[in-house]
């Protein structure tokens, strides 16, 4: 296959748009951490490492699960079961980015966030990827991995944790429960094809899924306050994170009434759009 074809597969074996959410979550911590940017340079090798683990756990996720992604619709097209790159290739290619981007935050930044990274790395690969074959409680699992850029980021920052930290790691640990179940609903069909065990194809009449969106959802509202209480963040954030915090649980609890495809995309959208919001009135809160 030609090389041009190629660039593109290992775009997409890095998964893209998580390693994006990655990267604004990180950038969240960082900011907050430090009072502000001050030492670019820093910043960027940050970013560099971060997305490099990041990239390869999206690869080596791919190269354990691939022989499951080819039996889903949504996911038999990527670069391994569709054949345009080796499995021996990608794993090679996971490997490698995982453990140059362990490197950087060591020598760039600090321990600390090297192993934070590495244990993000570790739970995303190790513990949520063979979980999903076994229980629906994966995805609490997966939101643990998916909660530690912002405390690296933090880490990378300081030197160390503490309790502000920890409330942005709640925030994005509530966060990706009403995110994960949107898309386990909208491609629930395809998670049972695979013997994946989510929570949408264990209880297909949805009735504890939306009981998680909801009680997450309203959870989160209340953690995303916590900033203010903190000191971190003034009452411009405070403001922001309540109504778009309620609006989450609105378009939420609207799915629930409606259980149609079309109000799990918007509720999927909401989950989306609402952590590069949330880093908006964090810097607005700071600047005005």
């Amino acid at each position: 296959m030609k090389r041009q074809a190629l660039i593109p597969a290992y775009i997409e074996l890095t998964k893209p748009r998580i390693l994006g959410l990655v990267l604004v979550t990180t950038t969240l911590g960082y900011y907050l951490g430090g009072q502000g940017i001050k030492a670019w340079g820093g910043f960027l090798y940050l970013l560099l490492g971060t997305a490099c683990v990041c990239a390869g756990s999206g690869a080596l996720n791919q190269y354990l699960e691939r022989e499951f992604d080819a039996r889903m619709l949504r996911t038999r097209n990527r670069p391994i079961p569709a054949g345009v790159i080796a499995p021996w290739h990608a794993l090679n290619f996971g490997i490698f980015l995982a453990l140059f981007g362990i490197g950087i935050l060591y020598v760039k930044a600090n321990i600390l966030t090297a192993f934070l990274s590495l244990l993000s790395a570790f739970l995303y690969i190790m513990i949520y990827t063979p979980m999903k074959r076994v229980s629906w409680l994966n995805t609490t699992m997966g939101a643990f991995a998916g909660a530690m850029p912002p405390l690296g980021g933090w880490a990378a920052a300081t030197g160390t944790l503490n309790f502000s930290a920890g409330i942005l790691f709640l925030i994005l640990f509530l966060w990706q429960h009403p995110h994960a179940y949107a898309i386990s609903w909208i491609w629930k069909d395809d998670y049972k094809r695979a013997g994946f065990q989510m929570l949408s194809v264990m209880c297909p009449d949805g009735q504890r899924l939306f009981e998680q969106i909801a009680s997450f959802s309203l959870m989160l509202v209340a953690v995303s306050l916590l900033p203010a209480i903190a000191g971190i963040s003034g009452g411009f954030y405070s403001f922001g994170a309540f109504m778009i915090g309620m609006a989450l649980w609105m378009i939420g609890k609207k799915f629930a009434c409606t259980q149609s495809m079309e109000d799990a995309r918007n509720l999927l959208k909401a989950t989306v759009v609402y952590l590069p919001l949330l880093l908006v009135f964090i810097v607005m809160d700071r600047i005005l």
